[in-house]
């Protein structure tokens, strides 16, 4: 089902109207975070402003209205490293030049991030929140945990990010909370063990919204230490409203990948909340025509995705070209991007068909 003309129109005009600032020089410093209890307007005919809160219904997202969406985005990359590609300016285009629906704000906690310097990252996660919300975007936080592979080792730590993160934006419509990125050598268990202790947490404070959890082997569902789905699915976790998350990196992650993906989106809640066209790294050379056939498998099934990343790293996983956050930009248009950025620039902007009735 498609949106109703006036909903395609209004939600163009609000793009038009962010894009317009864009252009107009509001790629400057970034905004600062809202005090407690300022929810902020959410936008009509954005994506947050069309489908309002999200609920997992079956094995889909669903918005509102009980019809099953999908989200198309960017991941920011660590914020420890590039906070400065996160502006106003660059937002502004990703929701306006580039119509995304989603931004996954990347925390890390090891590497330079939340463990050295808890509020500062929490501050930070709280500014970019704030940022998403204003321009009508929905918004992943991303416990970005890597190494070590046990979630448990972060228990602590998680704990008290969540609890503060959901006690400033619970009443937010747009936020996801996705409470271990890529979880590693350990098994379906212990990753299952953390989840059932870090969403309560979350939903004491925050009741509603949709949390998402890493699956084993690097949130491949198990198929890089050689697993399959079957072992969440006989096994999930004890909790409502909640999805898997899965990612790829389609130079690597070929045929066998895929197809877990696609029989997994059938039994179970899946969102894909970080992909790259290059290989595991996110570097080296772009295989579009593997990335393409996992897209449009995603959007037969209606899996939500994010892509990795919104930066101008030096590899080839990052959408902009070196140079260009700290140069302020440009943003919009194609002039800025890499190769994977021209590419999944005009797969996140091809218009949604949101349904709202």
């Amino acid at each position: 089902m498609v949106i109703p003309p006036r909903t395609t129109r209004s939600r163009l005009w609000a793009r038009s109207a962010l894009l317009a600032t864009a252009l107009t020089g509001a790629l400057l410093t970034p905004h600062a975070a809202a005090a407690p209890g300022d929810q902020g307007a959410v936008p009509p005919g954005t994506p947050v402003g069309i489908n309002g809160r999200l609920a997992v219904c079956g094995t889909k997202l669903c918005n509102q209205y009980g019809k099953p969406i999908q989200l198309r985005g960017m991941s920011s990359h660590g914020t420890q490293w590039y906070p400065q590609c996160l502006t106003s300016g660059s937002l502004d285009a990703l929701a306006g030049d580039w119509n995304a629906d989603v931004l996954r704000v990347s925390t890390y906690v090891q590497e330079g991030g939340y463990e050295t310097d808890p509020r500062k990252f929490t501050d930070l996660a709280h500014r970019l929140i704030e940022d998403a919300t204003s321009r009508g975007l929905y918004v992943i936080v991303d416990w970005h945990m890597l190494s070590p592979g046990d979630p448990h080792f972060n228990l602590a730590r998680a704990r008290a990010f969540f609890t503060e993160i959901a006690n400033r934006h619970k009443d937010k419509p747009n936020v996801l909370y996705e409470i271990a990125n890529e979880p590693s050598g350990v098994s379906w268990s212990t990753i299952k063990s953390y989840a059932e202790q870090i969403i309560p947490v979350i939903r004491n404070i925050d009741s509603d919204a949709p949390v998402l959890v890493g699956t084993r082997a690097w949130s491949s569902l198990g198929v890089s230490e050689g697993a399959n789905e079957n072992e969440v699915i006989g096994n999930p976790v004890n909790a409502a409203n909640i999805m898997y998350t899965f990612h790829f990196y389609a130079y690597s992650h070929r045929d066998e990948y895929l197809n877990t993906l696609s029989r997994a989106a059938d039994r179970i809640p899946v969102f894909v909340t970080e992909f790259g066209t290059q290989n595991y790294a996110g570097e080296g050379a772009n295989d579009f025509a593997m990335s393409q056939r996992y897209l449009d498998l995603m959007a037969a099934k209606k899996i939500s995705w994010v892509n990795w990343n919104f930066s101008d790293d030096g590899r080839s996983g990052a959408v902009f070209k070196t140079g260009t956050c700290n140069a302020g930009g440009p943003w919009t248009g194609i002039a800025p991007l890499k190769q994977a950025g021209v590419w999944i620039r005009d797969r996140i902007r091809t218009p949604d068909a949101f349904p709202t009735g």
